[in-house]
């Protein structure tokens, strides 16, 4: 787990927050949020809730009266740059508050940082907002202190990260989610797709649905029903995306699936991914983390006996434009040379267009760390760089394939040069590749969806020309 890139950073960078100067006397609150999107939507709500109690935004810690570290806890590299982070706002602005991921671990916090005014748990708002008014006062002026009908975000305003579920059921050996943030929790579908629309209704052209189990949603609401517009929902992930594919054009409006894990009725989404006049992207983020049974049993992944190729194999038949990302672990205790170049051979077969990969490292309080046979740092790095390498060669082959095609990209930002960086729709933000355009842009804004031609391919990135 790494920290959000340094242009989602308040600390590193200007926050994409409203940049209003602060009225005489209102107190203020900076915030770093460390981790994944999932933490990031965390954040947002904290600072969305303090904004409507009137308090400002700083996007740097000399203009804050008090700064919250919105903290991972996944790896112990991650909870290092978290300590690494807290220390670092103790000593630039002296007020912190922690919570997130480590939060559920204070004592390995205040052991390390005893300064700290309060440590708070995961998606514990009330929690934070208490100390916040304990350590900085509100002082609305309710005929100044209005609350965008947006809410407060820290992404760019093209696209917005809309979380479903809440908490795990899984018990894989090697993570520690259900322990920090508890068992799967889902959102009622309605309240939800409020949420959607009301994104949509202010600009928002692009939704990317997380959790830490999108497949799961539902299950333990029981799939129950809810009230719809005229209609009804049903809580329940085919649901879900049939309504929110239909939010907006699918010209105008992309939806995008983050962390589904590969259950038999995923199948039924694939239909909705192939429809042209349904907005939900043909994409799907799957955490396969290997292919070896004997390595997913060892981790106590829930698909361990899954036919995935299989299942790849359908998808792909329904609809052949579908772009398939995942994330895999090598290292992974008792992990043979075999069973790896099982992982190679499978990736060979499957052609994911998308991967990602970490080098297995222990974790506080997870159940992989007393598995035996562990394997030596310099054969995970070794496994890391082949693993890499045949990625690298199957993502440009894919993306060489797709020279002299006609496809829609989204723009993400404009250079001072006029150079467009865009994605297309086999692309999520900050994870995957980008599409640049370098000629024509003059006209051209952040969040424009626009047709170009592909006339040059690399090893993760494309390059095109605009048509009209």
């Amino acid at each position: 787990m790494t920290s959000n890139p340094p242009e989602l950073r308040p600390d590193l960078a200007n926050a994409r927050v409203a940049q209003e100067a602060a009225r005489p006397g209102q107190p203020t609150i900076g915030m770093v949020s460390l981790g994944c999107p999932k933490a990031l939507v965390d954040s947002e709500r904290i600072l969305t809730r303090l904004r409507a109690e009137g308090y400002g935004i700083s996007p740097d810690y000399s203009g804050a009266d008090a700064v919250i570290v919105n903290t991972c806890g996944f790896l112990d590299s991650a909870k290092a740059e978290s300590l690494e982070a807290i220390g670092e706002a103790i000593q630039e602005n002296g007020k912190v508050i922690v919570t997130g991921c480590l939060g559920a671990e204070p004592e390995y916090i205040t052991g390390a940082h005893p300064k700290v005014l309060a440590v708070t748990g995961p998606h514990q708002y009330e929690q934070v907002l208490d100390a916040v008014h304990g350590a900085v006062p509100p002082d609305p002026n309710p005929f100044i202190d209005l609350l965008p009908a947006t809410g407060v975000s820290l992404t760019p305003r093209h696209f917005s990260y809309l979380k479903i579920s809440e908490g795990c059921n899984h018990k894989c050996k090697f993570c520690i989610i259900p322990d920090m943030r508890g068992k799967l929790a889902s959102r009622p579908a309605h309240a939800i797709l409020r949420e959607a629309e009301k994104l949509v209704d202010n600009g928002v052209r692009e939704l990317l649905v997380i959790s830490q189990d999108t497949s799961a949603y539902g299950l333990d609401r029981k799939y129950d029903i809810n009230p719809w517009k005229e209609g009804e929902v049903r809580s329940h992930i085919k649901d879900l995306s049939r309504e929110l594919g239909q939010l907006g054009n699918a010209k105008d409006l992309w939806v995008r699936l983050h962390y589904v894990y590969p259950y038999p009725h995923v199948r039924d989404l694939i239909p909705l991914m192939a429809d042209p006049d349904n907005a939900l992207l043909p994409y799907m983020d799957i955490p396969f983390q290997h292919s070896h049974p004997d390595v997913l049993k060892r981790m106590a992944r829930p698909a361990h006996t899954a036919k995935t190729l299989t299942e790849i194999a359908a998808w792909r038949e329904i609809c052949p434009d579908i772009t398939l990302r995942s994330t895999f672990i090598v290292g992974y205790p008792g992990e043979t040379e075999a069973e790896f170049q099982h992982l190679l051979d499978w990736m060979d077969e499957a052609q994911l267009d998308r991967v990602g990969c970490f080098k297995y490292e222990n974790v506080d309080g997870a159940r992989s760390n007393a598995l035996p046979d562990h394997v030596a740092e310099e054969i995970k790095q070794d496994r890391w760089d082949r693993f890499m390498e045949k990625a690298q060669a199957i993502s440009e082959a894919k993306l060489e394939a797709k020279v002299g095609q006609v496809m829609d990209v989204i723009v993400d930002d404009i250079d001072d040069d006029g150079i467009a960086t865009c994605r297309t729709k086999a692309d999520a933000p900050e994870i995957d590749g980008n599409l640049f355009i370098d000629e024509g842009t003059e006209g051209l804004s952040v969040g424009d969806i626009v047709t170009v031609e592909v006339d040059e391919a690399g090893e993760y990135d494309l390059w095109g020309a605009l048509r009209p």
